[in-house]
C-alpha cells in the first residue's frame, strides 16, 4: 500500500541550545497562546518540506546518506532576533558558504536523484530559527518579538549532521540522523 509521508530535512541543535529555544517557545505559548512553533524542534531548515512515498523510506535515507557524507562538518552562529514582516519572529543565522553551498547542491541532489519539488524557499535560502509564526496575533507581535530580544539567545554551533524530519500525528518529529563527513 502506498502511503505518501511528509518530511523535510534541517540542522537540529541538541542540549542546552535546544532546551533555551524550546523553553522560548513554551513561554510564547504561555504568554501569548501562539503555540504553532512547537510542533516542531527548534531547527534550521536545509530542505523544505516534501511528500514521499513512505515504502520507499529506505532508497530516501541510502540516496540521503550518500549525499551529506560528502561534506564535512560546517559551523554556524546564532544570533539577534529578526522578523520576516509581521508574520514571522526568529533567530538569526550567520553561516559562511559551506552552508549555502551544501543547501543549493541538496536542493539539486533531491531535484536529479529523487525527483523532489524545488520549492521557491529552496531557490530563496534564508538560514533562519523560527520561534513563532501562523498563529502570531498582530497584536501581540511587538510583545512577543521584545521577549525574544530579552531572552538573548547565541550560540555557535558545530553542525556535524543533519536531520531528516518525519510528521507524525501532526507534529515534526527527529526521525533520523544523517552523519556529515
Amino acid at each position: 500500500m502506498r502511503v505518501m509521508q511528509k518530511y523535510f530535512l534541517a540542522i537540529v541543535p541538541e542540549g542546552v541550545f535546544q532546551e533555551r529555544v524550546t523553553n522560548l517557545k513554551l513561554e510564547i505559548k504561555d504568554r501569548y497562546q501562539a503555540k504553532y512553533a512547537l510542533k516542531s524542534p527548534a531547527h534550521i531548515t536545509v530542505k523544505m518540506p516534501f511528500i514521499f512515498n513512505e515504502a520507499k523510506e529506505d532508497k530516501l535515507l541510502e540516496k540521503l546518506r550518500s549525499f551529506v557524507a560528502g561534506y564535512q562538518p560546517m559551523e554556524i552562529a546564532i544570533k539577534g532576533v529578526k522578523t520576516f514582516g509581521e508574520r514571522v519572529i526568529y533567530l538569526g543565522v550567520k553561516a559562511d558558504q559551506n552552508l549555502f553551498d551544501f543547501q543549493n547542491e541538496l536542493k539539486t541532489y533531491c531535484k536529479r536523484e529523487l525527483n523532489l519539488v524545488d520549492e521557491l524557499s529552496d531557490r530563496n535560502y534564508h538560514p533562519h530559527m523560527t520561534i513563532a509564526f501562523k498563529d502570531l496575533k498582530k497584536s501581540q507581535f511587538q510583545n512577543i518579538l521584545r521577549l525574544a530580544v530579552e531572552t538573548e539567545i547565541a550560540a555557535e554551533l558545530q553542525v556535524s549532521h543533519i536531520v531528516l524530519l518525519k510528521r507524525v500525528n501532526g507534529t515534526w518529529s527527529s526521525y533520523k540522523k544523517l552523519d556529515l563527513g
